[in-house]
């Protein structure tokens, strides 16, 4: 018997190791900014309902759009991560606007302030 490869490599030669294994395919890569835009396009939209999700429904946004560039597998994700960021966008103004609103109308009329809180305690 012989030490030589039967296979018809060197003998003493190192395995190839930039190929995969025959029938592998290469790992794709996960669509991580597509899932992370999703999740805060939906923390952005829930949490706007009282008006601290912009900072998450504009990262939705960001990267929704870094997802349909760089993760097109990731499709439904980034559709999701933009719609739910833009919508939350929305939502947040406007929560933030009444907010506005109600503090500029107590700050204009004190009075209206106090009527609130006899009316609060009938």
């Amino acid at each position: 018997m012989t030490d030589q490869p039967t296979d018809g490599a060197v003998a003493g030669a190192a395995p190839y190791a930039g190929t995969p294994a025959a029938g592998v395919a290469p790992e794709a890569p996960s669509p991580s900014l597509s899932i992370i835009s999703m999740i805060l396009g939906i923390l952005g939209f829930v949490i706007g309902f009282v008006g601290g999700g912009l900072l998450f429904s504009i990262g939705a946004v960001v990267l929704g759009h870094l997802g349909q560039r760089r993760e097109p597998a990731g499709r439904g994700f980034w559709i999701t991560g933009l719609v739910t960021g833009y919508v939350g966008v929305i939502v947040n103004l406007a929560v933030i606007a009444v907010w506005v609103a109600v503090l500029v109308g107590f700050a204009a009329a004190p009075e209206l302030y106090d009527e609130f809180e006899r009316w609060g305690t009938r």
